[in-house]
């Protein structure tokens, strides 16, 4: 081993325990790092083509990116998030009541499924399982009840510590679209591998985010308005919070939406509404269903070269891992 490399290895195992002192400081920032570097990378071509536009003025093009990312994006965001708040507070405020009766008086949830057909012989089938099944959807419901309402309780403190992290996002991102890739130039220095390989690596690294990321989103905007626009066309309350909760499920290949829209097909269906709930059964299953089937291979899969089966517990991990931030 020359001393060129003895050298590299030296810094390299002092950068490491600098940064482990570093990463114990900053941890409950990381995920904003993370992302504001993600970003970053994503948002460097309009970056760069501001910083010509504006005579090579780094802080100005960086500046100018960070204001239309805010307009472009976070504003009709907020706008979402605000409609789909209040539908979720209604939600829960209509959740529970229904909850109530139907722990109070469970043989009306087992009547709601009569107008399904055969629904006498499975009822005869599952007669001996009659009253355990009732006990284990109320409790089922009622979990679900109670998980919504203290969600929404909480919306307050989520709110702030969201919005002091975005503020972290975007003060982080202004410096990484200035100085991004002398900061990245540094890091890989001290890389025990060959320009290439580092090259190699990074590049992948960007590739595999670039697909997620634009799959994800391409997909689950697709996919929440069209189910979103079925709900409200079947008549279905809420509607825009519904399309929301299919879009964020989206991320799940092949059966995201379904968790959401196939129990509502099956409700109205049961309600004796047969034409609302076949058509947007239908709808869903072959229009939202075809989004997910023609857009995920070719705008996740061919980027990244993964098997769904890899995607599904990659995404999974992540959100075990990060929470929602994982996606």
């Amino acid at each position: 081993m020359t001393s060129s490399s003895v050298n590299k290895l030296a810094l390299l195992m002092l950068l490491g325990l600098i940064s482990a002192i570093f990463l114990a400081m900053v941890r409950h920032f990381l995920m904003a790092i993370l992302l504001a570097g993600i970003f970053s990378a994503m948002a460097r071509p309009v970056y760069q083509r501001l910083n010509r536009l504006f005579g090579h003025r780094p802080a100005l093009a960086s500046a100018a990116t960070l204001v239309l990312l805010v307009l472009l994006v976070l504003v009709p965001l907020g706008g979402l998030l605000g409609i789909v708040t209040a539908q979720a507070i209604k939600v829960g405020q209509s959740v529970t009541p229904w909850v109530q009766t139907q722990i109070n008086q469970p043989a009306g949830f087992w009547e709601l499924f009569s107008h399904i057909p055969f629904y006498d012989q499975a009822a005869d089938l599952l007669l001996p399982y009659r009253e355990t099944i009732l006990r284990k959807a109320g409790e089922l419901v009622a979990y679900l009840s109670r998980f919504l309402i203290g969600s929404l309780g909480s919306a307050t403190v989520v709110t702030v510590n969201i919005l002091f992290m975005l503020f972290v996002l975007l003060y982080t991102m202004f410096f990484f679209l200035i100085d991004g890739e002398r900061l990245l130039g540094k890091i890989l220095y001290y890389l025990p591998l060959e320009d290439k390989d580092e090259q190699r690596m990074l590049d992948k690294f960007t590739s595999v985010t670039r697909a997620t990321l634009k799959g994800t989103a391409v997909i689950g905007v697709i996919q929440g308005t069209l189910a979103g626009a079925a709900f409200a066309a079947v008549g279905i309350p809420s509607a825009v919070f519904w399309g929301t909760v299919m879009a964020v499920l989206s991320f799940i290949p092949g059966i995201g939406s379904a968790l959401v829209w196939a129990p509502a097909a099956l409700v109205l269906v049961a309600g004796g509404n047969w034409g609302r709930g076949l058509a947007l059964g239908l709808w869903c299953a072959v229009v939202v269903g075809g989004v997910d089937n023609f857009l995920r291979p070719r705008l996740v899969g061919k980027d990244t070269q993964m098997h769904e089966l890899m995607i599904l517990f990659s995404t999974l991990g992540g959100i075990a891992m990060f929470g929602v931030l994982g996606v």
